[in-house]
């Protein structure tokens, strides 16, 4: 759900005006289960879960009573879903946050003539990090508001609090998400070059650093790694690694009086400034996507991050930048706000002058003493990493035959058209369809995050099968009509889901309250149909940007791809990830049956435009 407009209205500036995030009807919730994994499982197994559901769903039973305590949740708290779907989506994942978990945002290559040029992009990115913070803090951001599904609804806020005040503290079973005291200064950010740290405070004394004084820190810190002889170890690594395994580091890292108080200096910044070397890579935006991802791995830039902080900007001497993001405290269209204010305030910021160096105090470098048990760790998280970079089969495609103008011509919405296109590709790869992930935006409630489009419809199936199957004699006509009828019934359920009456997030409360209140495990939660339909393995979601850059991210299950887009008038930029390991994915062929499918549906549609009683929406 695309949020491309801002609306200067002062009364939605408060989250605590928007209602609250509804409790969908038990009996809509399970029908609408059912007919989402359907036509996903065989029918013996699918018998198996229609007599669990309506065994789960009968008056007086588990369900009612799991029903009833959610609606008095409801009435207690400011969003019953909220702790649950957080736990559940990201702090009880133990894989590393690479590649698995963390997006990012991959920039036009920069056009830096050597490592100065470099250091000024950077410091231009920390003062207007700081000025947007300033922003935040100050409640002066204008309101985002809805487009698409719902337009014109203002869109709750609070996730902008978080992206500089929060952190996510690794756990041996789950993870922490814990916020910095509120307070108006700018603070500090860390700066990481050559896997070492610094601790870059923005004001001296009551006076604020401009961009000649950061430029002039940036110079010393680069300056300083040049000793060897002075460098720490490369501690930036044990972030990388899976999460459990981080967690034990940490608590023998914290043992030590002189690492604590690294640590509490990263838990405490703004962000996180990457200056990376150069890869000698090819920069493709394969290339780039895939380093803003993982860095190339402990010999590249691997260890040159810090993986917990929310909000790490990627500058390389290379021109290779962007900005990788926690993805916990907030979805991926609040670093995309932010960073398109980046980008613009970069290219209008005046130089100032610079006062003497000597007049800074210099920055802190972050030190470490690291025990055998730490070296030791370090070398499994370095081999860890250089796996997951040799693992990532990722591919940048732009479609330029044509963009989103030609799908509302065809009065179709652009994003359960292109939809379509990604179900479309994975069956002629694979055969099936499978469950799948697309992000519904949950902000026009308080504290909304998101909840789940599944874009497999029973629709989607017989629109595919009839564009594919040779066999079969059905005529244009009736192949357009299964195109027409595919978008409204995704359009029905995007509809449903960006307004609170999505399933997924109503089953996993239901869930999560029987293991509340120390319910044994309804019988629908343990059934393998449930297991399948939370198994993504097309996990989809439209980033739209105003900027020349794009988001990408990896597969969030083994056997699984991600696919990123961003629909523009004229053409369609897809990111497009999978696993090498995996003996069923592949991201260029994927692609390819992409780049067919759009071109097929764009002939059907020429063919037989009709035009008439259908609606258009913007998303």
């Amino acid at each position: 759900m695309p949020v491309l407009k801002r609306e200067t209205a002062e009364a939605h500036r408060d989250c605590n005006m928007l209602p609250k995030l509804p409790v969908p009807d038990l009996q809509h919730t399970l029908d609408a289960y059912l007919r989402s994994v359907k036509h996903l499982v065989s029918e013996t197994q699918f018998r198996k879960t229609e007599a669990l559901v309506e065994t789960f769903g009968k008056r007086g039973g588990v369900g009612e009573r799991l029903q009833k305590l959610l609606l008095e949740k409801r009435e207690k708290t400011e969003n019953w879903v909220y702790d649950f779907w957080l736990e559940d989506m990201y702090l009880r994942n133990r894989l590393a946050l690479p590649v698995n978990s963390s997006p990012a945002l991959v920039f036009p290559k920069q056009p830096f003539r050597d490592v100065k040029d470099s250091l000024v992009f950077a410091a231009r990115l920390i003062l207007s990090v700081s000025q947007y913070k300033a922003a935040v803090d100050g409640k002066t951001l204008l309101v985002d508001v809805a487009r698409g599904q719902k337009a014109d609804t203002p869109l709750c806020m609070d996730q902008y609090k978080r992206l500089f005040s929060s952190y996510r503290r690794a756990g041996l079973e789950q993870d922490t998400l814990i916020m910095a005291d509120g307070t108006s200064d700018p603070g500090h950010v860390i700066v990481a070059c050559k896997n070492q740290f610094f601790a870059l405070n923005l004001t001296e004394g009551s006076c604020k650093l401009n961009e000649a004084d950061v430029q002039a820190q940036l110079e010393w810190i680069y300056k300083q790694t040049l000793n060897a002889e002075l460098n720490q170890p490369a501690v930036g690594l044990l972030t990388a690694d899976g999460r459990t395994d981080w967690a034990r580091a940490r608590d023998q890292l914290l043992k030590d009086p002189a690492n604590r108080e690294s640590v509490e200096l990263m838990e405490r910044c703004m962000c996180v400034v990457c200056l990376d070397e150069p890869t000698g890579l090819e920069p493709s935006d394969a290339n780039r996507a895939a380093l803003m991802l993982h860095g190339g791995g402990h010999d590249k830039n691997g260890a040159n991050r810090w993986y917990d902080k929310p909000l790490q900007l990627v500058i390389g001497a290379d021109g290779v930048c962007g900005v990788v993001c926690e993805h916990s405290p907030f979805e991926g269209i609040v670093p995309v706000q932010c960073t398109e204010h980046l980008l613009k305030n970069t290219r209008s910021c005046k130089q100032s002058a610079v006062r003497s160096a000597s007049e800074l105090p210099r920055p802190r470098r972050l030190m470490w003493k690291c025990s055998p048990r730490i070296q030791g760790a370090l070398a499994s998280a370095a081999d860890h990493l250089h796996r997951l970079v040799r693992n990532l089969d990722m591919n940048v495609f732009t479609f330029a035959a044509y963009g989103k103008e030609f799908i509302k011509q065809q009065k179709m919405s652009p994003d359960a058209y292109i939809q379509l296109a990604l179900q479309l590709a994975f069956y002629r790869c694979h055969g099936r369809l499978v469950s799948t992930y697309e992000s519904a935006s949950l902000r026009r409630f308080r504290q909304g995050r998101v909840d789940n489009i599944r874009s497999a419809t029973p629709e989607a199936l017989a629109f595919v099968k009839a564009l594919t199957d040779a066999r079969t004699s059905i005529q244009d006509a009736e192949k357009m009509e299964k195109l027409r009828a595919a978008v409204d019934a995704q359009t029905k359920i995007t509809a449903l889901a960006v307004t609170g009456m999505g399933t997924d997030n109503h089953l996993l409360a239901l869930r999560e309250t029987a293991k509340e209140v120390k319910m044994e495990t309804p019988d629908i939660f343990s059934d393998e149909t449930y297991h399948i339909s939370n198994h993504f393995i097309l996990s989809t979601s439209q980033v739209p940007t105003t900027e020349e850059m794009f988001c990408c991210y990896g597969p969030v299950v083994p056997d699984g791809y991600g696919a990123c887009y961003d629909p523009r008038p004229a053409h369609v930029l897809f990111c497009v990830s999978s696993f090498r390991e995996s003996k069923e994915t592949c991201s260029g062929l994927f692609v390819k049956a992409l780049d067919e499918g759009l071109q097929d549906m764009r002939k059907l549609c020429a063919k037989h435009a009709d035009h008439k009683n259908t609606p258009n929406t913007a998303k």
